[in-house]
């Protein structure tokens, strides 16, 4: 029988660290030592290993992303395995989703607890992950699947999984949707199918983004309880010396702001793209329900972009990947609109 061909692409995190002479924990292990950590991947797949970092995801760029994005389309093998740390996955796995579209099975996975501790879940992780890749129904449906995170025996999707938990073992989630698939046993048990709409939109209009696009700084601001928008101010002041080419608030309830900072939210939406998400980590926003001078119907009209269900964190994803292709404003506000 032929094992199916997949290839680990090792970057970093808590997954791939050692401690050094004082015991704290660093980067250090390599694909290879991930691998040899599992003997039982043998049996499973045709594995290949490569290390393309050792960095923590909370340092990884969106260039780095663009340049994995551009390998894994080029991969002859039947499934790729991306391991990282927790720290961005949420945002790291989504971005792939919006960049690689293939018909084999793309995962990312990661650990919560390090390999000097005991029990850590590195090594149960990558073996889910590769029975996940090598599974008959992932394999089948891996395209309407799209970028998937494999954590702690569940599946979900990249628009849908978050960090829900700095430091517990089960940190991930898609509160909104619930996981793709469980595994139990040796087996994968499959649960549902995510909606691709707004991805397979999303892509439309990136069209053939490469990882040659320049960066394009988005800032990331949360609206709170009696924000004064002393940040906004400096942003409507100083824009152009600051060097941000747009903007994403997480904004209150189901589209909200507080009244004193409209004024400056509407200023900043005349010469930036600026997307509304809700701060509450995700669920579709309002947008014509309540009234008044920081309401979303006063905000949409002056034209600040909807983000719908996407998170803030996955919403500043979106927004910088539609920048770096170079949509205008018109073309954002569609990509965006499918979320809603």
């Amino acid at each position: 029988m032929t094992l199916p061909r997949i290839h680990i692409l090792a970057l970093g995190g808590t997954i791939a660290t050692r401690p050094d002479a004082s015991g704290a924990m660093q980067m250090g292990l390599g694909a290879d030592d991930l691998v040899a950590a599992v003997p039982l991947l043998a049996q499973l797949a045709d594995i290949r290993a490569e290390t393309v970092s050792r960095v923590g995801s909370h340092s990884l760029s969106f260039d780095q992303l663009h340049a994995l994005a551009a390998k894994i389309r080029t991969l002859d093998v039947d499934g790729v395995i991306v391991t990282q740390g927790t720290d961005t996955l949420e945002e790291t796995s989504f971005l792939l989703d919006l960049l690689v579209e293939r018909d084999i099975p793309v995962i990312v996975t990661a650990a919560m607890r390090n390999p000097a501790l005991t029990s850590p879940d590195g090594p149960g992780n990558l073996l889910a992950a590769v029975r996940v890749a090598c599974d008959p129904w992932v394999r089948a449906h891996a395209k309407a699947l799209g970028v998937i995170a494999v954590m702690l025996d569940e599946v979900y999707a990249a628009s849908d999984v978050l960090k829900t938990h700095p430091t517990r073992l089960n940190a991930f989630a898609s509160p909104q949707t619930g996981p793709l698939a469980a595994l139990v046993e040796d087996r994968v048990v499959p649960l549902s199918l995510p909606v691709r709409t707004p991805v397979e939109a999303a892509r439309k209009r990136l069209g053939a983004l490469t990882d040659t696009g320049r960066e394009q700084p988005v800032a990331l601001l949360w609206m709170a309880l009696d924000e004064p928008g002393y940040l906004l101010e400096v942003l409507v002041d100083h824009r152009d010396q600051l060097g941000y080419r747009g903007i994403v608030l997480g904004a209150m309830g189901g589209g909200h702001v507080p009244e004193r900072v409209a004024p400056l939210i509407t200023q900043l939406a005349e010469v930036l793209p600026v997307v509304v998400s809700p701060r509450a980590g995700g669920g579709p926003l309002l947008q014509q329900t309540y009234g008044g001078p920081s309401s979303e119907i006063v905000l949409r009209k002056a034209g600040l972009i909807w983000g719908g269900r996407l998170n803030p964190l996955k919403a500043r994803v979106l927004l910088e990947t539609c920048l770096r292709a170079g949509l205008d404003r018109p073309a954002i506000i569609e990509v965006f609109d499918a979320w809603a």
